[in-house]
């Protein structure tokens, strides 16, 4: 089982950190070809909206399509009653969106042309909520990761030839003169992920026209029920892990605002490997969890899975922290981004706090409890607001840091006490306590005492590899054995 599960995740993390990889690519073209930290803190920030829209515009459906999915005996009616919906509200959302632009533009401060690309980024977006979904529930992550990869690469493909190349390859081709556009660079962006989206969302279209469209009045009251508590929990998780982009400009003032949030959002970008391996454990174990939700052995396995999340997850940590200096010249290559790398370490941290959450979240998704997941990330979101607030205008981006390690540690916490009551889960908390207190402790000696030292950070991670060894060797083993 834990074999089938971690090759499942394996493969859904190819499709997740490959992509990514280019998303670093396109991490150093955009800081090196946008003019400065404020350009990025544009870019930044518009895509703060896309991906809280993206959460309204899924509206817990996708949740509720994996937890009925596995209720129901008629799985072609779920899978159409979600599609239907998604197509619906997004058909809607379009138009409405696209009338009301001139106010929408003026209410968040986005340009109205910047305004009019998010929009169709968000409905191609949402009509491909459903078929990756069924992907995933069909358990076919090749063609899962397959898809994903071209949307990737279609995207940093044309961002690649639009912000280096056309400027100087137009000065000699009438053609491609008549599609360069000087100071569009920020424009070329959304551009391109307007277009990788729409030739990805033609490779899934095939979903749609095999769909049996029998669309269940009774059952979409049950998924809507069921998914409105994760429409509430997503909005605020997209609060907390984004909108501290958008916070910093409107408390720091636009020139000001937008430099730090450009070079905040930069240097946020090493945390992406932590963001990355929890991502890729979240879409291998979510259908895991409601698959085995009835075995009488599953509390217990529930918590070896968090277990080695959070070893997993405490490597990564130490390891980007010891690299961060190397990682920093390669990723950015513009020193003026520099200065806000001393968030680093305390965002990896606090991605770690979100993808432990996103572990011990399992008692409320099966429990059909998931009002709580809503309390939970609405508290989450309270405190992220109200911290950035009280901590942007003393200490900048390192007061967004701090609110969001705060945010996701309490989130964890919460989780974990509330779980206790409704869904007893044996955590193995000494070892788990460890490993966490071991990897904080040699980051906090390697980064910050020492400056990411190579003489101190390589021994440090050394050290805690023999500990692990020692401690998981005969569990790793019989997890790796064929």
């Amino acid at each position: 089982m834990f074999q089938k599960l971690f090759k499942q995740t394996f493969i859904y993390g190819l499709s997740t950190v490959l992509p990514r990889m280019l998303s670093f690519i396109l991490v150093i073209i955009h800081t090196k070809y946008l003019d400065g930290p404020v350009a990025f803190g544009k870019v930044s920030i518009i895509f703060v909206w896309i991906a809280i829209f993206n959460v309204l515009l899924s509206y817990g459906m996708e949740t509720s399509f994996f937890r009925f999915l596995n209720l129901e005996n008629h799985k072609d009616k779920v899978t159409s009653t979600a599609a239907i919906s998604i197509l619906i509200s997004t058909v809607i959302f379009i138009l409405l969106a696209l009338v009301f632009q001139d106010d929408i533009s003026n209410l968040i401060g986005m340009k109205k042309q910047f305004l009019t690309y998010t929009i169709f980024i968000l409905g191609l977006d949402a009509l491909m909520i459903i078929p990756f979904s069924e992907l995933r529930a069909k358990q076919r992550p090749i063609r899962y990761a397959t898809i994903k990869m071209i949307n990737v690469v279609i995207y940093a493909f044309l961002n690649i030839f639009l912000l280096i190349f056309l400027k100087d390859w137009s000065k000699e081709s009438p053609w491609l003169q008549s599609i360069y556009v000087e100071d569009f660079k920020i424009d070329y962006i959304f551009i391109a992920l307007i277009v990788a989206n729409a030739v990805t969302l033609l490779l899934v279209s095939p979903f749609y026209y095999r769909l049996t469209y029998q669309f269940d009045k009774a059952l979409w009251r049950k998924m809507i029920t069921y998914g409105t508590p994760i429409l509430v929990s997503g909005f605020a998780f997209a609060i907390n892990e984004h909108f501290d982009k958008q916070l910093l400009e409107w408390v720091l003032g636009d020139e000001e605002g937008l430099f730090d949030s450009g070079a905040y959002s930069a240097c946020y970008k090493l945390a992406l490997f932590m963001t990355l391996f929890a991502t890729a454990f979240r879409l291998g174990i979510e259908p895991f969890f409601f698959s085995h939700a009835k075995d009488k052995n599953a509390p217990q396995t529930y918590a070896t899975i968090t277990q080695y999340f959070v070893i997993f997850g405490a490597f990564i940590l130490l390891v980007v922290t010891s690299f961060s200096e190397f990682l920093k010249e390669q990723m950015i290559p513009k020193s003026e981004y520099w200065e806000a790398i001393i968030v680093v370490p305390i965002i990896l941290l606090a991605n770690l706090f979100l993808g432990i959450y996103h572990n011990l979240s399992v008692w409320y998704k099966i429990t059909d409890r998931t009002k709580f997941g809503a309390y939970i990330s609405v508290v989450g979101a309270i405190i992220t607001l109200t911290l950035n607030v009280i901590l942007i205008p003393k200490y900048s981006y390192l007061g967004s840091a701090i609110a969001t390690l705060t945010a996701y540690g309490t989130m964890m916490v919460l989780s974990w006490y509330l779980g206790r009551r409704y869904y007893p889960i044996p955590y193995n908390l000494k070892k788990i306590g460890m490993y966490l207190l071991l990897s904080i402790s040699f980051s906090i000696l390697s980064f910050y005492i020492f400056d990411s030292n190579y003489i101190v950070s390589i021994p440090l991670l050394l050290v805690f590899l023999v500990v692990l060894y020692a401690s998981e060797k005969n569990e790793i083993k019989q997890i790796l054995k064929k």
